[in-house]
């Protein structure tokens, strides 16, 4: 016969199995049953409890996300419409200012007569120096050549024309310019001409420029108005770029133009 001894009394409900209880045998020896502990609580209560009682973590987290990722798009789409009107503002104050009015008469460094009309239907950057400039000249055409491979690396955009405008006419002639230009970009056109040609065109572009004193090698300095100018397919004054504005500034301006530009000729 077997007896089975267990404590304390508030102990629940026994299986066999888990954790142990002694069982003693008829000649004194214990035995070691395992039983079970039961829950007192009710099937009810214990399937209330595995329920979930809301959208879990990830599903909040995966909310959280979608509403934040709605107000930055919302805030990225007013800072674009924001940039695209103060954009426009500024283009139309550019063209009351009268600056690119009317035409030029230049050779390109090819000896070509060129006119403004030649460049309607492209964008263009033209920059005003000279070839003998010791170093900002190469510096702001150098940048003007960047912008314009920037954008020829963006598939989809238009071509730009640079062009390179002198203000000392004396010396850059048409194989002078030639010899420049080929340091900087294949299609960097170089424009010359006569000294009254020059006059008007940087006349019509608000270009200052005088040249300086020579001295005994008859070598001298002009000093000249420092700017990138961007030019619509219409032939329109549309931008310009001081010194301070990076290649990758100047690219994200004449990229926003493009993106604005409608026509005004058709």
């Amino acid at each position: 016969m077997l007896l089975l001894v267990w404590t304390p009394k508030a102990w629940h409900r026994l299986s066999p199995l888990k954790p142990p209880a002694l069982l003693w045998t008829p000649g004194g020896e214990a035995l070691h049953v395992r039983y079970r502990l039961m829950s007192r609580q009710g099937p009810g209560e214990a399937s209330r409890q595995s329920q979930p009682q809301g959208p879990g973590f990830r599903t909040r987290l995966l909310i959280t996300a979608l509403f934040g990722a709605g107000l930055g798009g919302a805030w990225l789409a007013a800072r674009a419409e924001k940039e695209q009107r103060r954009q426009q503002q500024r283009t139309e104050a550019l063209r009351q200012a009268a600056v690119g009015q009317g035409d030029f008469s230049l050779l390109d460094h090819r000896g070509q007569a060129r006119c403004k009309a030649d460049f309607r239907g492209h964008w263009v950057l033209m920059y005003f120096g000279f070839t003998h400039c010791p170093d900002i000249c190469p510096d702001e055409l150098e940048k003007l050549v960047q912008v314009v491979q920037k954008l020829e690396a963006e598939p989809g955009l238009p071509p730009v024309q640079p062009i390179f405008i002198t203000v000392d006419p004396e010396r850059d002639t048409v194989a002078a310019m030639a010899r420049y230009v080929q340091d900087f970009h294949p299609r960097l056109l170089g424009l010359t001409g006569s000294a009254e040609q020059v006059a008007q065109v940087s006349r019509s572009y608000r270009v200052y420029y005088s040249a300086g004193p020579k001295d005994d090698d008859q070598d001298y300095i002009v000093d000249h108005s420092i700017a990138i100018y961007l030019l619509s397919p219409d032939g329109l004054f549309t931008d310009y770029y001081g010194r301070a504005k990076s290649a990758q500034q100047i690219a994200d301006s004449v990229r926003c133009h493009m993106a604005a530009f409608r026509s005004v000729l058709r």
